[in-house]
C-alpha cells in the first residue's frame, strides 16, 4: 500500500494532472470563512464585529495583504442519565489559527489550541465514563496546549494539484463530508471522521491531492502514527511508525468537493514499536450530496481489521439542513460493532446550530445510545449537550 500512496503523491506533479485543495469543514481554511458556502446568507446580527469595529477593520487590512487569522473560543457542556460515571462534563477550546499567502501559489497555515476541561471528565470521554463505547464530545478534551497545524501548501498554477507538508491534521481532509466538523456539526465521533478509522493525532506528515478528471480526484497522505501535538518532534523519521491513507472520490464540481461527494478511503496504521498500539487497517465509504443548497442526506460505512480503532464495523446515515441564516440542523443514526465485545450499539444524534452571527453560534444537541456496549445492565443512555462558539 505504501507504494501506491507514494505513486499517488507523485502524480500530483505530472503535467497532465489537475487537483483540488485539501481543506474540509474542520480545517483552518473553512473556519476562516464566515458561512457554509451558501449563496447570499442572511445573518441575524453583526456581533461581535459591531462591538469591536476597529479590531475587525485591522484584521480586514491584514487580509488584504494576504494574512488572515481568527481567535475563537468554544465551550461544550453535557449531561447524561447513565447509571455509571459522573453524569456531567464540560470543557473549552481556545484557538488561534490563520494562513499567510506568502506567494501566488504557496501559503503557510497555522493553528494553536488550548483544550481544557472544567470537570473531572471531559465531554470527549463522558460516553465512555457512562458505559457507552462512544466518543460523545469529539475534540473537547483536556489535552492542554497543542500545535495542531503548521504546514506549507503549494498549488499548481492552474490549480491542478495541491501538496501539503509539515504539522498536519489528517482529519481535516481524510474521509470528510459537509457535516464532519465537531466545531460546527455533529458532536459524536460516529458522525465525524469514521469511527472505524484509526486516525493519528496531528503531527508531521505530507499529503497530496490530484484531480483525475472533471469530477474524479485522489488524495493520499503519509503521517506520523505516534504524533503528539503537545510535544511536536521529528521522531517519525527515526521510528518509521506511519499512518497512510488513499482516497478516491467523485464530486459534482471542485468548488463543492465536500458538499457533493462520494468516496472510498483505504488506510493503514503501523503498530507502535513500544507495543502501545497494534497494527490496524481498513476501508471507509462515504456518500453525501447537497440538494438545492439546503438538504444534505448522507450515508457512511467503515470496517477495520485491527483493535486500535473505536469500532470494528460502523454504518451511519442521516440528514442535514442548512438555513440561509447559516443555521444548521442535523439528524444521524449509527450502528456499530466492536471487536471482542458482544452485541450491537445504536447511536442517534440530533442538533440545531443557531447562528446569531458569523461570530456567535449556539448549538443544543441530543444523543441517544441504545444497548451501550460497556454497560449491559442499562438499556439506553440519553445525553444532552450545549455547545457555543464565539469568533474574534
Amino acid at each position: 500500500m505504501i507504494r501506491l500512496l507514494v505513486a499517488a503523491l507523485s502524480i500530483a506533479f505530472a503535467d497532465a494532472a489537475s487537483a483540488q485543495g485539501l481543506s474540509g469543514p474542520s480545517s483552518v481554511e473553512a473556519d476562516l470563512e464566515p458561512g457554509d458556502g451558501l449563496t447570499d446568507p442572511q445573518y441575524r446580527s453583526d456581533f461581535p464585529r459591531n462591538v469591536a469595529p476597529s479590531w475587525f477593520q485591522w484584521k480586514d487590512r491584514l487580509a488584504e495583504g494576504g494574512f488572515r487569522f481568527n481567535i475563537d473560543y468554544l465551550a461544550l457542556g453535557q449531561s447524561t442519565n447513565a447509571d455509571l460515571g459522573t453524569g456531567e462534563a464540560a470543557s473549552g477550546i481556545a484557538r488561534l489559527y490563520g494562513s499567510w499567502q506568502a506567494t501566488e501559489r504557496g501559503s503557510l497555515t497555522f493553528k494553536i489550541e488550548d483544550r481544557h476541561s472544567y470537570t473531572d471528565v471531559a465531554p470527549q470521554f463522558l460516553g465512555l465514563d457512562g458505559g457507552a463505547l462512544s466518543i460523545t464530545g469529539t475534540a473537547f478534551n483536556d489535552n492542554g496546549l497543542l500545535l495542531t497545524n503548521l504546514f506549507w501548501t503549494q498549488r499548481a498554477e492552474n490549480s491542478s494539484w495541491t501538496l501539503q507538508f509539515g504539522q498536519i491534521d489528517v482529519t481535516d481532509f481524510v474521509d470528510i463530508y459537509g457535516l464532519v466538523s465537531p466545531y460546527s456539526g455533529f458532536q459524536n465521533l460516529s458522525f465525524n471522521t469514521n469511527p472505524t478509522l484509526n486516525a493519528p493525532n496531528p503531527g508531521l506528515g505530507i499529503a497530496g491531492g490530484v484531480k483525475l478528471s472533471e469530477n474524479f480526484y485522489a488524495v493520499a497522505s503519509v503521517s506520523d502514527a505516534n504524533a503528539d501535538p503537545s510535544d511536536p518532534n521529528f521522531d517519525v523519521f527515526s521510528d518509521g511508525n506511519l499512518f497512510k491513507s488513499l482516497e478516491l472520490g467523485y464530486t459534482s464540481g471542485f468548488d463543492r468537493i465536500y458538499f457533493d461527494n462520494i468516496h472510498l478511503t483505504l488506510w493503514h496504521a503501523d503498530a507502535a514499536d513500544d507495543g502501545s498500539r497494534p497494527e490496524d487497517y481498513g476501508a471507509a465509504f462515504s456518500a453525501a450530496w447537497f440538494v438545492d443548497n439546503k438538504w444534505m442526506p448522507f450515508f457512511r460505512a467503515g470496517a477495520s481489521k485491527g483493535t486500535a480503532a473505536l469500532y470494528d464495523r460502523s454504518v451511519s446515515a442521516g440528514l442535514g439542513y442548512y438555513g440561509r441564516n447559516t443555521d444548521l440542523a442535523g439528524l444521524g443514526l449509527n450502528w456499530a460493532e466492536a471487536r471482542g465485545i458482544d452485541g450491537d450499539q445504536f447511536t442517534l444524534e440530533a442538533f440545531y446550530r443557531f447562528s446569531i452571527s458569523p461570530g456567535l453560534q449556539i448549538t443544543p444537541s441530543l444523543q441517544f445510545i441504545s444497548d451501550p456496549l460497556l454497560n449491559p445492565t442499562q438499556d439506553s443512555i440519553t445525553l444532552f449537550g450545549l455547545r457555543t462558539r464565539i469568533v474574534f
